[in-house]
This record gives C-alpha cells, structure tokens and sequence, in this order.
C-alpha cells in the first residue's frame, strides 16, 4: 500500500485509489499516476480498501475485476449499497461483455482491457475525479440549504411549499387561511433565511431540496 488512505489529505488533493492482487500492476500504475502529480493510495485487495477510511476529498478507484476473494465487480455493489460514490474505472485482461455491461450498468467510468495506452487510463482517470468533484459540489451546496431550511418556522416551510408549486401571494393565503400580507411576510422571511436574491432563486433551492406541494414540509 502507498501512504495510509486514514491520514488527512492536508492539501485536499485529488486521490486515485487502485486495486489490483498484482504488485508489478500496482506498481506501474503508481508510477503512471505520480508521474503526473497524482495522489495514489493501492491495495491488493478489496477487503484491504474497506479496512481503511477514505478520506473526504475528490478521487476515482482503479479497480480490476478479478480479484481473490471480493470481485470487482461484487466491491462495486457492496460500495454502492452503503452509499460510497467513488467513480469507478474498471481494468482487466480477461473482459467479456457481460461484465462490461454489468460494470457501466453499476455506473462505472470506464471499463478498459489490458493492453491499453496509458493516455487512455489518464483521460478516464481525469474524467472520474471531475465527475466526483462535481459530486460533491452538489452534495454540499443541498447541504447548505437543508442546513438554512431548518431555520424556517413550520408555517415559513408550507408558504414555501406552495411558492414552489407557482401559488400566488392571494392563492397561498387562502390555501392557509391567512390574510395576504401574512404571506408577504413569511415570505419575506423566507428569503432572508434562505439567502435567496430573487423568487425565481428561491424555486431552484426549493427543487434541490424537494420541496412542493404534496412533499413534506418537515426538517429534512
């Protein structure tokens, strides 16, 4: 193994993960990734991975499908049913299509067949840690707003409910029962809390959370 995947990444640099039961493997893709001033952290087993913490920044897992004991294809399932997105690139040199099909289904990057250009394994290594990168972009920026939407009062969360789903000041106040400026200012609250700049930017964190009329309107 290079480095210990349980030590915190102080730079928050990128990590490429490889798993492959193969040491000269291990090593010459090491080597290919370092080269270009990548992160690696390289196991030669799954259970050897799932010992040790990930730590929380951008990565991919170059992950071979035959491996002793754990499959690559069986670590890909087990990762996604505790809810571990790591995009997966796929190498093996013993590839047919029933397990290419099984890989892309489960949402890998890639899946490449030994040989292959090392320029192929960059290029789908760049796009995985881009593609998680994204990931969690958007992981965060929902959390922010679950974390500003807790904020609202009960009421505030069912004017907001009913201004997702295109209500009128005049319509939710009947909706409710309430008189119409009372929206306004729940309204007006709303936004604050939300730090939304307009009603339209209000819609779209209301979307990213879910919220509408029909959905709950609970802490989320």
């Amino acid at each position: 193994m290079q480095g210990a995947v349980g030590t915190e990444q102080a730079l928050k640099e990128p990590v490429v993960f490889i798993i492959d039961d193969d040491l000269s493997v291990r090593r010459a893709l090491t080597n290919l990734f370092q080269s270009v001033g990548l992160h690696v952290e390289a196991f030669g087993s799954a259970p050897e991975m799932l010992q040790n913490k990930l730590p929380d920044v951008a990565s991919c897992l170059v992950l071979d499908i035959r491996l002793p004991g754990l499959s690559g294809l069986d670590l890909q399932t087990e990762l996604a049913k505790v809810n571990i997105n790591i995009p997966i690139i796929f190498i093996t040199g013993h590839g047919d299509i029933p397990m290419t099909v099984r890989a892309m289904k489960g949402g890998a990057v890639d899946f490449l067949t030994k040989p292959f250009r090392d320029q192929d394994l960059l290029d789908a290594v760049v796009k995985a840690i881009e593609q998680d990168r994204r990931r969690r972009e958007v992981a965060k920026a929902v959390a922010n707003l679950k974390s500003l939407f807790e904020t609202l009062t009960p009421r505030e969360r069912e004017v907001l409910a009913l201004v997702a789903a295109g209500l009128m000041n005049k319509q939710i106040a009947a909706e409710l029962g309430l008189a119409e400026i009372t929206v306004k200012i729940h309204r007006g609250h709303i936004m604050r809390k939300m730090g939304a700049r307009s009603l339209a930017d209000l819609i779209r964190m209301a979307e990213a959370l879910g919220v509408g009329r029909g959905k709950p309107v609970q802490p989320i």
